[in-house]
């Protein structure tokens, strides 16, 4: 009876009769729209049967699809699309299902535009809000498809655009409609963000990287013709705007994939790009997360070719400074961590030439040169990132990368050896130029708080390495500390200039602050200079940094006691190429009369006094006309002017420390302090800098004298201590300790491993040999002092002690103060 009723349609259900009516005759013709209004008016008035007109509509958009009846099949969809927009009712979950269904038949056919309907379709059920919830819909194979529809290779051009296109939509449509409602699909389960993440980028990364772009998330308005690549990136910003705390992971991983099987590290100019996007999209808060997913990349990739690890150098770089500018919290130090951990495996690498320390049949060669950039790449992007931080943060990036240098020093030992020196050398030099980078542009108003003790301790133990090289960037690093006005430039060539008015130096009253500063620490900062002056390997730009340096104490930290010792230092330097204990080549000597030619100019028109000025002026005079190679015009030059004959120099041609301290004493200058030659305190930091020329030129004379008696003394001979008595004693030293390491390891040993009856025995014995020392001490003290002038002897014919009292006593004339 019901496939009677069927057959005739007067007797059909009345949900079909509205949905037959819907379609025209001719298919050309589109949809009916007045029995449009009609379905959708019943659909509204009966929400029980929309699960029915939806499932009917489904049956006839599969049959019209099996006979290849496209245009009814458009007309089905554009029914579909008005009814969802319409029915907001609680049973439209049922009608959703058999939408869905036909989506999914559009979407699995081979016809490009049966595809692009459905994801027309799709996108506009993804922007309307459902008043009820859905516990059991699934758009897993949504996304596996819009995936496949964004990788399209169709041999039309245009199609193939498209497809990617409806591809790209259909996967923000998924986004939008499951990225808010937690009852959905997490779409950010790896197994949906693996697919929808690399779909993306790889439409991205077909536009053109000649294009520059800008990296904010403000878009431009729309061309007339969107590409795929724009679109993607509108889409890739949606989904990372709208990710939570906990997915920031699952979306940055998928990326970090990508650039990696397509190896898209090198050229960096696409991965750069892509985490520009990210870090520009994410929230602020969520910066550090993308931050440590890359240190812990670059950490994983170890081993990767130094082309690789630079790429991934480079776009932590781009991606730090933006975070910077956010919130970047504990990551700070971690990121610094990872990357000189990093830079000490270039080292090693470069040095041993194969990523496991010996070479192979398998194993991979590394050139030297790549190491070489990815180094650059790491201390560059240290400098960049540590540029963005405030002045706390940067003293404690400073601090740490300073407590990585090895020193030698006890309680840094470094290794030993030919390779193991080499790099200790390519560490220290590493470091050191992080620390260069970072300390660029360094602005704080405490040098206390620039400059604590315990780095300066260590930056001065470096200025006395024997390398050249080293030295000089300590140099350079302590200039960019003390420079806080940018006085810097302004003294990278040294001259004798008549007048430094033209410099138009930036010149402030010495704070309080920076005078206890320099009262703390002036001695240690010139004794360093006196020993780098010193130095036979110097050339020119370690003058060049001295004279910089001297300059920028006297307009940064000088006060009047100040300028009286650095004028005093300079003088002992110009002692130092005058009397060449040293055995300086001429060029060493020249270079040191002429950097005090030039200091002792510039301090001298820096505290104005007429006097001081002329004495100055005469002497310069002087040297121009008789002993040009004595000042920097004539040495500080590409072809040095030299003399072979430095041992006659006359009196006028030096500068006199009586006649600076005569005319600088009339100005209120403390001339008692002025006429005392500077002579520097060694201290046992050369010893630990292995430093050879301290173990060459200084022999100690020691004298041990022991006194048993007042009337009988004896003396040690003299002990001569050279280089290799130190040396021997730094080597005792360290088996010292390493023994004393090892006896403590067995009583720890014996304490937890031991039978308690053993213990309490050891114990026992240990306090009746204290109590037995302290009887005897006490004995000792209790005991009256004997008589100065011998003992009496008592009744019985024995000795006895008489005391005398202390008022009484004659004591020698060595102990008379």
């Amino acid at each position: 009876m019901y496939g009677v009723c069927g057959c005739c349609g007067a007797l059909r259900p009345r949900y079909k009769r509205l949905v037959d009516n819907i379609f025209p005759e001719d298919p050309e013709d589109g949809l009916v729209k007045t029995n449009m209004e009609k379905l959708t008016f019943y659909a509204l008035s009966a929400p029980e049967k929309l699960d029915r007109i939806g499932a009917y509509l489904s049956e006839r958009l599969i049959r019209d699809v099996g006979r290849h009846r496209y245009g009814y099949v458009c007309i089905a969809m554009e029914a579909l699309d008005q009814l969802l927009m319409a029915c907001h009712c609680q049973s439209i979950n049922l009608f959703v299902e058999s939408f869905l269904k036909m989506v999914a038949k559009l979407l699995e056919s081979e016809k490009p535009n049966l595809q692009i309907l459905g994801t027309n379709s799709f996108v506009k059920f993804a922007n309307i809000e459902e008043d009820t919830p859905s516990y059991h819909r699934s758009y897993d194979f949504f996304v596996s498809r819009f995936s496949e529809m964004c990788h399209s290779s169709h041999d039309d051009l245009e199609i193939k655009t498209k497809i990617r296109m409806s591809g790209i939509k259909g996967l923000q449509g998924v986004v939008r409609k499951t990225v808010n409602d937690e009852l959905q699909a997490n779409i950010w389960d790896p197994q949906h963000m693996d697919k929808i993440v690399p779909s993306l980028l790889f439409n991205l990364q077909h536009v053109e990287e000649a294009e520059s772009r800008s990296p904010s998330p403000l878009q431009a308005p729309e061309k007339e013709k969107e590409n795929p690549a724009e679109l993607a990136e509108r889409c890739l910003r949606e989904l990372l705007g709208r990710a939570a705390f906990g997915n920031i992971k699952n979306a940055i991983k998928p990326v970090l994939i990508h650039l990696d099987n397509h190896c898209l590290w090198e050229p960096k100019v696409f991965a750069i790009r892509c985490f520009k996007i990210i870090m520009y999209s994410i929230q602020p808060q969520h910066s550090h997360l993308v931050i440590q997913q890359l240190l812990s990349h670059l950490d994983a990739n170890s081993r990767s070719a130094a082309t690789v690890r630079a790429g991934i150098v480079e776009v932590l770089s781009e991606a730090a400074v933006i975070a910077a500018t956010g919130s970047v919290g504990p990551t700070v130090l971690e990121m610094f961590n990872t990357l000189l951990r990093q830079l000490r495996l270039s080292i090693d690498y470069a040095l041993t030439g194969s990523y496991d320390g010996a070479l192979s049949l398998g194993t991979k060669i590394i050139k030297e040169h790549e190491e070489r950039m990815f180094q650059e790449a790491v201390i560059k992007t240290i400098g960049s990132f540590a540029s963005t931080l405030p002045t706390y943060q940067r003293s404690e990036v400073i601090l740490f990368i300073m407590s990585k240098v090895p020193l030698p020093s006890l309680h840094h030992p470094v290794e030993t050896g030919r390779t193991g020196e080499n790099r200790n050398r390519l560490t220290q030099i590493m470091l050191l130029k992080s620390l260069l980078q970072v300390s660029t542009g360094f602005q704080c108003n405490n040098m206390t708080s620039a400059l604590p003790s315990n780095f300066l301790d260590r930056l001065l133990s470096t200025a006395l390495m024997e390398d050249a090289e080293i030295r000089l960037f300590v140099l350079e690093i302590l200039i960019s500390f003390i420079d806080r006005h940018g006085n810097r430039h302004k003294f990278s060539t040294i001259s004798t200039l008549s007048d430094i008015s033209v410099l138009k130096l930036k010149v402030d009253k010495c704070s309080r602050q920076d005078t206890v500063f320099m009262k703390k620490h002036s001695q240690q900062l010139y004794r360093h200079i006196y020993l780098s002056c010193k130095e036979e390997t110097n050339i020119q730009k370690h003058y060049e940094a001295l004279y910089g340096l001297l300059a920028l104490i006297s307009i940064e930290l000088a006060n009047e006691e100040v300028v009286v010792d650095l004028i005093r230092l300079v003088l002992a330097v110009q002692d130092v190429a005058q009397v060449n204990e040293e055995n300086l080549p001429a060029y060493n000597r020249c270079a040191l009369y002429a950097l005090g030619a030039a200091y002792l100019n510039l301090i001298s028109q820096l505290t104005t006094v007429p006097a001081f000025c002329q004495h100055i002026h005469e002497v310069i005079e002087t040297r121009k006309k008789e002993a040009p190679y004595m000042l920097p015009e004539d040495v500080f030059v590409e072809r040095p002017r030299l003399s072979q004959n430095l041992d006659g120099v006359v009196i006028e041609f030096l500068f006199r420390q009586s006649k600076i301290s005569e005319v600088l004493g009339g100005s209120g200058y403390n001339s008692d302090r002025l006429c005392l030659p500077y002579i520097p305190q060694l201290t046992d930091e050369d010893r630990l800098s292995k430093r050879k020329s301290i173990g060459e030129t200084i022999s100690l004379q020691v004298e041990v004298e022991s006194r048993n008696s007042p009337e009988k003394e004896e003396r040690v001979p003299a002990e001569e201590i050279t280089y290799e008595t130190l040396k021997k004693a730094i080597v005792d030293s360290v088996a010292v300790e390493e023994q004393e390491r090892e006896r403590r390891r067995q009583v720890v040993e014996k304490f937890q491993k031991a039978p308690f009856e053993e213990i309490a025995a050891h114990c026992g014995a240990r306090a009746s040999l204290l109590q037995s020392k302290l009887n005897q001490i006490f004995e000792i003290t209790i005991r009256p002092p004997p008589s100065p002038s011998g003992t009496i002897t008592a009744a019985y014919g024995q000795p006895q002690n008489h005391s005398i009292p202390v008022y009484e006593m004659k004591f020698p004339d060595l102990c008379v103060y």
